[in-house]
């Protein structure tokens, strides 16, 4: 075996192709990352946490502005669920904490949850 063929032997795992030349057909495998499932933050409706509270906690937490927050309240209040956003697992699941630790410091039952998008 020559050096050329050496290097193809070793190259290849050192393996021979059917033939026994010692040659063989390099492969290259790619790996493909895969995106991570998105998540919805959903927020629950109860009969005690305040309009206003709800409003704070969109502000707050999820970076929106007035407008956005009353309309998310609104709908939360009027079906009895509404989505907060869209994040990465991660980030899902400390915005639910975040709310739900957020709420309980200031005596409210306010719920919050996550769910693939």
């Amino acid at each position: 075996m020559g050096r050329d063929e050496f290097l193809i032997f070793a190259a290849t795992g050192g393996t021979r192709d059917d033939e026994g030349t010692g040659l063989g057909v390099a492969t290259r495998t790619r790996t493909r990352t895969k995106t991570p499932s998105p998540y919805k933050v959903l927020m629950l409706n109860d009969d005690y946490t305040p309009m206003e509270f709800v409003v704070e906690v969109l502000q707050l937490f999820f970076k929106m502005g007035i407008e956005d927050a009353t309309r998310v309240m609104l709908h939360v209040h009027q079906r009895g669920v509404g989505v907060c956003g869209v994040f990465s697992y991660e980030v899902a699941e400390t915005k639910v904490a975040q709310v739900i630790d957020y709420a309980r410091q200031n005596q409210h039952p306010l719920q919050c949850t996550l769910e693939k998008a």
